[in-house]
């Protein structure tokens, strides 16, 4: 089995690739590679999404600029039906649109949009940046053995704002419900980010890794 994760150049992927290697190591789910190249997305039995950043420019990144490897992103997702999992600005392309900047269209997987992390009454800061408690809403096999109070990394200042609820498999509370954990079909997205969550995040990746929709 391969997993892949894609390389658009939106940030550092060394973290991500050493806990999912650990991970396929330990469960015996084969082999992950980065990479950019279109073939090997084309082959791969998972994959995943990480990304920093503006929504635009990781957009523009992958859509615009490596159109071969967007095209092999979507035959595989969504004609082969292959597992996805889109980490942070991985996780908001999965949505329809964002409004980071300017109104982008997402990848459309996500019954959601992309909407600005409101601080409320409480004025607090934003980026929200660091640990907060997940919320689960909906059981799904990514996440067994993860239960509402564990802790999870994030840092964003943009969230998804989900259209269909039942879609929001998690979330967690700064100044409003901020959406945690997405998923739909074959596809699922953290805004968190996993590799950084130590015990629950390390899970969610081995789960994933043995995930069979």
């Amino acid at each position: 089995m391969l997993t892949v994760l894609i390389d658009t150049d939106s940030g550092n992927l060394h973290s991500a690739e050493k806990a999912f290697q650990r991970m396929a190591r330990e469960g015996d789910a084969g082999a992950v590679l980065v990479t950019s190249n279109p073939e090997d997305v084309a082959r791969a039995d998972r994959v995943v999404l990480p990304g920093d950043g503006a929504f635009p420019a990781c957009r523009r990144a992958l859509v615009a600029d490596r159109r071969a490897l967007y095209e092999a992103l979507v035959e595989t997702v969504e004609t082969r039906g292959r597992p996805f999992l889109g980490i942070c600005v991985g996780m908001q392309l999965m949505a329809r649109r964002g409004f980071e900047y300017e109104e982008v269209k997402g990848l459309g997987w996500i019954d959601g949009e992309v909407v600005p992390i409101e601080p409320g009454a409480q004025a607090l800061k934003v980026p929200h940046m660091g640990w907060n408690d997940l919320v689960l809403d909906h059981a799904h096999p990514v996440l067994d053995g993860i239960a509402t109070g564990e802790h999870a990394y994030f840092v964003h200042s943009y969230h998804m704002r989900m259209t269909d609820p039942e879609q929001r498999l998690a979330h967690c509370e700064y100044g409003e419900d901020i959406t945690a954990i997405v998923a739909k079909g074959t596809c699922i997205g953290t805004q968190f980010h996993p590799e950084k969550s130590q015990s629950a995040g390390l899970r969610l990746i081995a789960n994933f890794l043995a995930w069979r929709p």
